[in-house]
């Protein structure tokens, strides 16, 4: 039985036993109801950390306040929510600058014993990624290390999947790139590097005077706005390399502000494993229910829900994709087999017979891989995870 049908059977029972409180029975419903809904997908972050631009840039396209209901095929559905943990299934916590940030809010999010036995909802967002490299055109590249050595520290390991660096701003820019804005761009590309670099250095040079190009205040102010200061200097730089149309400047720029990495990190972590994550949600509702009215009816159903939850093998899949997309663990060559085996990039079991050959045979190399010398503790318990997904491959029908 799958995590999200023992969560269904959990609830019906409990349901049974709650009928005669309102508040119980009206939330159990609403859980039960959820499991065949969309993954709810909250973005969440401190006061100017860019939430709504980042929910602009996974959109696409700019958010307005009549598309109260964002749902999105990735494919499966999942449902955007700008702010706000408590209906939510699944996390993105932004943070502006990781040095020194406060994470109470995000331990917050694991208070639940279950949740952070099983911390597989939340990847992190480096929101502002431009700005951890000093807005330098190479400033990306310098964010997503730090996002990789962040996803590998003690401070986020036991709180997230993933760690990634997003430039919101130039995302959503390149995403709705216009027209006259390319233009702009394009004949930006054009005026000669040392004329125009000292007024890309700051805002206010870029809009001040003596612009070496004819450009007016309100079209350069227009530019900022929508791509900042290190977006234009993106932008030209693509441009002076030969990104000379509007379809391939506008996907160069989308590619390179780092929201397709988050898109696949959504992907793989979140909406590949939707219904592990909506049962886990569940699960947690319930026990809740169980500890606000404690009734010895439920007992049995309290024992069932320890159970299950101590055994849930689909949640420590999840952990271990999450270990090796970041480097938590590192199993060498024999990582995407791994991969497949444990269930990433969304296949099902009859696909992971097809890519093991024999199951039974996968059991036993990976059994033997097990005893390696070399293989430190986090790599003998993801080989350990392995096993079981192979063995549960032999079980299968």
């Amino acid at each position: 039985m799958s995590l999200g049908e023992s969560a269904w059977t959990l609830l019906e029972r409990a349901l049974a036993i709650y009928r005669d409180s309102p508040r119980a029975d009206g939330f159990l419903r609403a859980h039960l109801a959820r499991l065949d809904g969309p993954l709810r997908l909250a973005l969440v972050g401190p006061p100017a950390s860019g939430r709504s631009t980042l929910l602009d840039a996974i959109v696409g396209e700019r958010v307005t306040p009549e598309m109260d209901r964002l749902v999105v095929d990735w494919p499966g559905e999942v449902e955007l929510i700008d702010g706000g943990t408590s209906d939510a299934d699944a996390v993105l916590f932004l943070l502006p600058q990781p040095g020194g940030a406060d994470l109470r809010a995000l331990r917050a999010a694991h208070d639940h014993p279950i949740a952070r036995a099983n911390p597989v909802s939340t990847i992190v967002v480096l929101s502002r990624a431009d700005e951890l490299g000093g807005a330098r055109v190479d400033a990306l590249i310098s964010a997503r290390q730090v996002a990789r050595r962040h996803a590998r520290s003690a401070d986020l390991r036991g709180l997230c999947v993933d760690v990634v660096a997003v430039a919101g701003l130039l995302a959503l820019a390149g995403a709705t790139l216009t027209a006259p804005e390319f233009s702009v761009l394009d004949q930006l590309g054009t005026v000669p590097k040392g004329d125009l670099e000292p007024f890309l250095l700051s805002a206010d040079r870029f809009a001040g005077s003596g612009f070496p190009a004819p450009l007016p205040a309100d079209v350069r102010a227009a530019l900022l706005a929508r791509f900042g200061v290190f977006g234009v200097r993106v932008a030209v730089g693509l441009v002076r390399r030969g990104f000379r149309g509007h379809s391939a400047l506008a996907a160069e720029l989308v590619r390179t502000s780092g929201i397709g990495d988050l898109r696949e990190s959504i992907g793989v972590c979140f909406a590949d494993r939707a219904g592990v994550l909506k049962a886990r949600t569940a699960l947690i509702a319930l026990d809740i229910v169980l500890r606000m009215e404690p009734r010895q009816a439920a007992g049995p159903v309290a024992a069932d829900l320890e159970r299950i939850v101590a055994s849930a093998h689909e949640l420590r899949e999840v952990r271990l994709l999450a270990g090796l997309r970041t480097g938590r663990v590192a199993l060498g060559d024999a990582g995407e087999e791994a991969r497949y085996l444990v269930g990433g990039h969304g296949i099902g079991p009859a696909q992971r017979l097809a890519m093991s050959g024999d199951a039974y045979q996968a059991v036993l190399r990976w059994r033997a891989y097990a005893e390696a010398p070399h293989l430190g503790d986090a790599e003998r318990r993801a080989v350990a995870v392995v096993v079981r997904s192979c063995e549960e491959l032999v079980a299968a029908p």
